[in-house]
Order: structure tokens, then C-alpha cells, then sequence
């Protein structure tokens, strides 16, 4: 068994943790490889962040994720729990969830189109720190809304519980097959979430940045700029992210488990 390992090297705790997850390989003969793509299994040490960059270099292949972070909904192995889970994951004591992601593209007025990379969490549209976003929300080529707003959020099940979380949109279940859509602080009356078939095809069109206001896409929180004509049309990756269980819980014990 071969193991890639991406660790947040701005948090100390990660580097030793790191450091520590080295020496369990070594002592169970286990082999760590420093190309993703020639691994069996990826290791994420830090946050949820890291983990999402994790997700992206897997290309497919299981990833298991040790927390040095906070909440943690994405990495499950404390650092103390290290050589037990090594074991387990050697003796194939553990099981794969199988988590959907998102695809896009932004296609601009003059026809170029500019690929999205893979995201786990969500694909959003926001802005800078002042002005508004007019955009209109297509989805299968059929108007939802047109929104004055900071931005909108669309997110995986397992982005559910992140920024969409944060500007009020549903926790799902992440294993579930939807798509959500949750705008951003809007100038309207609907402000509310709308639950798709992850069969849709989202476009959000930018019709106008008021006030020199700069939008970006957000890809798991990492930025592409877009301008006034620009489209942005995202949908279900062929891509999935593999992550390893250890201990079966239920997703309504473990919400409970994080959010007290």
C-alpha cells in the first residue's frame, strides 16, 4: 500500500502531526509516495480546507483525513488516534462513502470559455466589500430569479454544511443526490434555498457589478474573477470523492456531535 500525504504546513500542529503519521507508516511497514497519482490512498493532514485540496488531487482514490483543525466535518482521525487507524486501514477494517462534486465553466460574452477546476463543497458567486451582484439564476434553461445580492451559493450535499450553511441554506444529508442553490445576503423576496435534481444544470448569468464592484467564482473558496456579460454554468463532476470511514455514524449523530 502506497500513501500520498498532503499536509497545511501553516499550522504547526499539522507539521508534527505529520511527522508522527511518518513514523506509524515506517513502523507498519506501510509506504508513503510523494506522487498523488502512483498512491493507493491519500492522506489529508489539517482542516476542512486542506481536505477539499485533498479532494482535487485524489483524482478518485480514497482519501482518509486526520483533523488539525476545528469542527471537522470532513477529517475524522484525531492525531492521538493515528496508529490505530493505520491499522485498521491495513487490516481493510473500513468502509468508502462515496461524496457527489460540482463541475463548471465561465463562458464569456465573447464565446471563451474558462474550465472551473472540480469542487467538493460548493461553486459560489460573491463579490468584493462593497457594491452589489445582479445576476439571473437559469436553471435547465428556465429562469429562476433575477437577484441583486452579494453573490449565490451553489453546493453539494457535502458543501451543505459549509458556506451554505452560513448564509442559511439546509443541512443535507451527504450522501444524498441534489444540488442546492442559497443566494447571498439578497435584495428580494425570495431568499430562500431551492433544492435541485443534481441532474440540473445551474447558469448564472452577471448582468450587472454596480459601483466598480469585482465578483469572483469560488471554487472550494478559491477565486476566478468574472465581469458583467460573463456566464457561469455549473453541474454534477463525472469526478466523485472517495472518502475512508472508520467508525459507521449516522449523519444525524454527527451533526449533533458538531454543531454541540
Amino acid at each position: 500500500m502506497k500513501i500520498f500525504i498532503n499536509v497545511d504546513k501553516n499550522k504547526e500542529l499539522a507539521v508534527s502531526t505529520k511527522e508522527k503519521f511518518e513514523k506509524t507508516c515506517n513502523k507498519l511497514n506501510i509506504n508513503i509516495c510523494d506522487n498523488p497519482l502512483k498512491a493507493d490512498i491519500i492522506c489529508s493532514i489539517g482542516g476542512d480546507g486542506t481536505f477539499l485540496e485533498s479532494s482535487r488531487l485524489s483524482e478518485g482514490r480514497p482519501i482518509i483525513g486526520i483533523n488539525c483543525g476545528t469542527l471537522g466535518y470532513l477529517t475524522d482521525v484525531n492525531p492521538n488516534d493515528i496508529e490505530k487507524a493505520m491499522k485498521d486501514i491495513k487490516n481493510n477494517k473500513y468502509y468508502v462513502e462515496d461524496r457527489m462534486m460540482l463541475d463548471g465553466e465561465i463562458i464569456k460574452e465573447n464565446g471563451e470559455i474558462i474550465q472551473i477546476p472540480p469542487a467538493l463543497n460548493d461553486i459560489a458567486i460573491s463579490k468584493n466589500t462593497f457594491g452589489v451582484v445582479r445576476f439571473d439564476t437559469i436553471v435547465d434553461d428556465k429562469l429562476i430569479n433575477s437577484y441583486t445580492a452579494d453573490g449565490i451559493i451553489i453546493c453539494t450535499p457535502t458543501g451543505s454544511t459549509a458556506y451554505n450553511l452560513s448564509c442559511g441554506g439546509p443541512i443535507v444529508d451527504p450522501t444524498a443526490h441534489i444540488i442546492t442553490i442559497t443566494p447571498i445576503a439578497p435584495h428580494t423576496v425570495l431568499n430562500r434555498s431551492v433544492v435541485l435534481s443534481d441532474n440540473s444544470i445551474v447558469e448564472i448569468k452577471i448582468t450587472e457589478l454596480r459601483n466598480q464592484t469585482l465578483s469572483y467564482v469560488l471554487y472550494d473558496g478559491r477565486p476566478i474573477e468574472v465581469k458583467t456579460g460573463d456566464t457561469i454554468r455549473i453541474y454534477k463532476s463525472k469526478r466523485i470523492t472517495k472518502i475512508i470511514k472508520l467508525n459507521w455514524q449516522s449523519f444525524i449523530e454527527n451533526i449533533r456531535k458538531k454543531i454541540h
